[in-house]
């Protein structure tokens, strides 16, 4: 069996070393498309090395793709489409818009393969641990063929429907959780100003009803201002582009939503593009009242 893993970035990186890790049962050739990393790659890991998207795709029984935007899955899926064996199944992890994906459906089937969109959550933190979640469209009988495949490198995966719907469920994860960091901002900042402990309330608030997967695993990294790792708010300011763009066309009122991404853009402005996009705390913190000293919890 012929594996192709075409991008080689952040989570494809670790998506692929764990198909490399796992690859007696398959044949895996990589090509990276924008940052021609395909080389180190095959240095440091069991894979062969392809010239092109063509080489790399030819007689692959599966196609994982793993993309920054819609320009380079369409790109890509320039090259892919020609060379596709029948009945092949290409699964994209990108996190795109569910037009392009709608378009890569009909586009695959009409050469005899299967396309799949499997956007993922987790983060490079579980693309390294391969503990993503990864949310699919497409044909049901191509998601059983290629689930075994993908459990390489992921702890979750779950049919949503048609080809579409795994963006669609990855937009609606976004709308939950980024009010959800800007909220953990929020109440650090605020904790912090109160002149409390803020690693003990964190700890405190844990076991309670406002926990989250930002507080458990990005709480701290938020207090200590550090940032450079994960998932940067270009990326994030992307997705949330994806989102009111689909949710305007659906007539879907997200005020929420749409100020965070406004946040992001203030963030993007103080330099950190390539900060993780938890560096919302950073914004809480440079945009709050100057002559505001800290109170003290018990000085009320």
């Amino acid at each position: 069996m012929r594996v192709a893993c075409l991008g080689l970035g952040r989570m494809g990186w670790h998506i692929a070393g764990h198909l490399a890790d796992n690859s007696d049962a398959h044949d895996l050739a990589v090509f990276d498309v924008v940052d021609g990393l395909t080389g180190r790659w095959v240095e440091e890991h069991n894979g062969t090395e392809a010239a092109s998207v063509e080489s790399a795709v030819t007689d692959a029984q599966f196609i994982i793709t793993s993309l920054p935007s819609d320009q380079e899955l369409a790109e890509v899926a320039k090259h892919v489409l020609p060379a596709i064996a029948e009945e092949a199944i290409w699964i994209d992890h990108s996190t795109t818009s569910a037009r392009i994906a709608c378009e890569l459906g009909s586009g695959i089937s009409a050469v005899g393969g299967h396309f799949l969109d499997g956007p993922v959550s987790g983060g490079v933190d579980g693309a390294r641990r391969g503990e993503l979640s990864v949310m699919v469209g497409g044909d049901e009988s191509a998601f059983a063929r290629v689930t075994p495949l993908v459990e390489i490198y992921a702890s979750r995966v779950r049919h949503m429907g048609p080809v579409g719907a795994g963006q669609l469920t990855k937009m609606t994860n976004q709308i939950c959780v980024v009010g959800l960091c800007q909220a953990l901002a929020e109440g650090l900042d605020f904790a912090s100003r109160a002149g409390l402990e803020v690693e003990n309330v964190v700890d405190a608030m844990l076991q309670g009803s406002s926990t989250s997967w930002q507080m458990e695993n990005r709480a701290d990294k938020m207090l200590a201002g550090e940032y450079d790792f994960g998932f940067s708010t270009a990326l994030m300011r992307k997705d949330i582009g994806l989102v009111l763009e689909e949710a305007s066309s659906m007539g879907v009122s997200l005020p929420v939503t749409a100020l965070v991404g406004q946040f992001l853009a203030d963030v993007d402005a103080m330099g950190g593009t390539t900060w993780d996009w938890c560096s919302l705390m950073e914004r809480q913190r440079r945009f709050a009242p100057a002559n505001l000293p800290p109170n003290n919890a018990d000085g009320r």
